[in-house]
């Protein structure tokens, strides 16, 4: 009798910077989807730096291959961008990008998948209007945003000197998200 491994959580985003906070939100999204019972998968900072997406040229390096290689199999996506100027990252965006890759695909997209947000910037006005373009995306790409979606306000003390998460209601929230893409992954048709 073989057990039943729980969904894929992949995770995408960050930015250029080694353990920023927005890597350290996924990061700590896809912690908590683990505890809970998911498997993940991490592609951030330099895992995502990509060529820009080009849809006339088929080439592809083997970071982009690899990366939409997850995304096919995933059962869930969460994606983190920090607010630059009001607005989602190019290197998150870029990734982003090369799912029209899945175009063609029996299940196009991101179709039926759960979409988890998490948006980073120091000031609430850029991190909810991130947060906003990130669930956009989702919607664009077939796949179904979360309920929850989390704003993060780096200007507040979000993380301790060791680089922990040390505000309680961030925590909170970024449990609560990784529940419910498992929830959702969970009652999917076909879900591992």
């Amino acid at each position: 009798m073989t057990q039943a491994v729980g969904p894929l959580v992949v995770g995408v985003g960050g930015t250029l910077r080694s353990n920023s906070s927005t890597e350290r939100a996924l990061w700590h999204c896809l912690e908590a989807a683990r505890r809970q019972g998911g498997r993940t998968k991490l592609y951030c900072g330099e895992d995502i730096e990509l060529p820009m997406y080009n849809p006339h040229d088929p080439a592809r390096t083997d970071k982009a291959v690899e990366l939409i290689g997850a995304l096919r199999e995933a059962d869930a996506v969460v994606v983190a961008s920090p607010g630059y100027h009001g607005g989602v990252s190019g290197l998150v965006k870029n990734a982003l990008d090369y799912i029209e890759d899945m175009r063609d695909d029996s299940r196009v997209y991101l179709d039926n998948k759960p979409w988890g947000c998490i948006s980073c910037a120091y000031g609430w006005q850029a991190a909810v209007g991130t947060l906003d373009q990130l669930r956009a995306i989702g919607h664009a790409l077939r796949a179904w945003p979360t309920p929850l979606g989390v704003a993060i306000n780096s200007a507040d003390q979000i993380w301790d000197e060791a680089g922990g998460l040390a505000d309680a209601g961030v925590r909170a929230q970024l449990d609560l998200l990784a529940s419910q893409v498992l929830t959702f992954a969970r009652s999917a048709p076909g879900t591992t």
